[in-house]
């Protein structure tokens, strides 16, 4: 009995101290990973006082963040600067800062295999290293996305052999990450975070962590809801984004303007939400996180119908643009074989220049494979690989835009002239919208 009671003050005393600890903002925090996520968490965090290291592989990015170097569009320099300046964020590649640290954020990618099967293999990674590092009375959170369960079967069991007890001398907690590379409206500090920890004494302490940087935290009862709230989020919106790529096909056939009948149906007050069509789904999280969902109830006997049917009709969306582009030339008696193509915007999102998964590329590549000569111009992408070329951006000028047999916007970043775009450009190919407004000559100009 006494040895029960001898156990039960130890959790409650190690909860407790680290409790002090975040409220007197004295906690040590590492947080592994420093790029889209966990940089400007890491920032976020060291702006509230607490003492904050940046844990990453890449050494090139280490010495640059420690010279007050950003390579997010959410971080100012100056701020950064002045952080590293202060000694309240270091960067570094040695994880043995692990062992000193109270808390322990992971925010490592979560990709795709080629067999669309979930490669955890970083998060695998940065646990191992941290469970092998781990001191009692450690609060370690998972923020990458992943499928629901990996909190308490691939983590929980690495620090478990380590002599970790969850909820006693070590909190374990998942709380997805929902940066929006670029989007100034919604920044960090106004995301409501959920957290989901292994026991209520995990979720008290993650919750609590958060509230130092964030206006709301909500608590759900376990890892695996949180898991899964972060993959709903993200089916709804690849989903969507479907039926409006869909939709967009039927107008086209109908010869209606997309964009029009859904600025209509948008002035509904209630129960409906607008999603625009595009070239395809890019980035790090719509293209893939569905896909980690669907691998997850393959094991479990079920097929997630939804998310195969948006994939096929979001991932079908370059081709289409293709046949546009062809669409368009045939009608001014030029061969798609030779014709130059400049396109305006190759990152995944306007504002970022962030390539990962963007369709513009393989708009680019399927383009260059039917023979068509292709340039691109993009401010925040001064080169890309495309199709295993690298391609260096053109300048956006009058002569590009005259030259070019077809101007494809691809990515509607703000500061375009677009109603210059359509007053030089022989044929105007626009994926995006971005000529809304504009006086757009029918025979010129193919809208999706």
């Amino acid at each position: 009995m006494s040895q029960v009671l001898e156990q039960a003050d130890t959790s409650v005393q190690y909860a407790a101290l680290l409790d002090a600890r975040i409220r007197q903002r004295t906690a040590g925090i590492t947080v592994v990973g420093q790029g889209y996520v966990g940089l400007p968490l890491a920032v976020e965090l060291a702006l509230a006082g607490f003492r904050v290291t940046g844990l990453d592989t890449d050494g090139g990015r280490v010495t640059g963040l420690n010279a007050g170097r950003s390579h997010s569009p959410d971080i100012d320099e100056d701020e950064l600067a002045a952080l590293v300046q202060e000694h309240r964020y270091t960067a570094t590649t040695d994880s043995g800062v692990l062992a000193d640290s109270d808390v322990v954020i992971i925010c490592v990618p979560t990709p795709l295999r080629k067999s669309k099967d979930p490669d955890i293999s970083y998060v695998v990674a940065a646990a191992t290293e941290a469970a092998a590092k781990f001191r009692p009375g450690q609060l370690v959170i998972l923020e990458s996305t992943t499928y629901p369960g990996t909190t308490e079967e691939v983590l929980l069991p690495l620090f478990a052999a380590r002599g970790a007890t969850v909820g006693e001398n070590f909190f374990l907690t998942f709380s997805p990450e929902r940066i929006d590379p670029g989007n100034r409206t919604f920044r960090l500090r106004d995301i409501t975070k959920v957290v989901g920890g292994v026991t209520p004494a995990c979720s008290r302490l993650a919750a609590l962590l958060y509230e130092q940087i964030v206006d709301k935290v909500v608590e759900v009862s376990s890892p695996k809801v949180a898991e899964l709230a972060k993959l709903y989020e993200n089916v709804f919106r690849n989903v969507n984004i479907a039926l409006a790529n869909e939709f967009a096909l039927m107008c086209r056939r109908l010869d209606v303007r997309s964009r029009e009948v859904i600025e209509a149906a948008a002035t509904k007050p209630f129960g409906f939400l607008p999603f625009y069509p595009g070239p395809g789904i890019g980035g790090h999280c719509i293209p893939i996180d569905p896909s980690y969902l669907a691998w997850k109830m393959r094991l479990n006997g079920y097929e997630a119908r939804f998310i195969h049917l948006a994939d096929e009709v979001n991932r079908a969306m370059p081709a289409y643009v293709v046949e546009l582009v062809a669409e368009g030339l045939n009608r001014r008696q030029r061969a798609l074989n030779g014709a130059r193509i400049l396109a305006l915007g190759v990152s995944y999102k306007r504002g970022v220049g962030d390539t990962r998964e963007s369709p513009a590329l393989e708009v680019l590549a399927q383009l260059r494979h039917r023979g068509a000569e292709i340039a691109y111009a993009d401010p925040y992408v001064p080169a890309v690989a495309i199709d295993g070329v690298l391609v260096n951006a053109v300048e956006l000028t009058d002569e590009q835009l005259s030259a070019a047999d077809c101007v494809v916007i691809l990515t509607d970043h703000p500061g375009v002239n677009y109603r210059r775009v359509v007053e030089l450009a022989r044929l105007v190919v626009d994926t995006r919208n971005a000529t809304w407004g504009v006086p757009v000559p029918a025979e010129r100009v193919i809208v999706l």
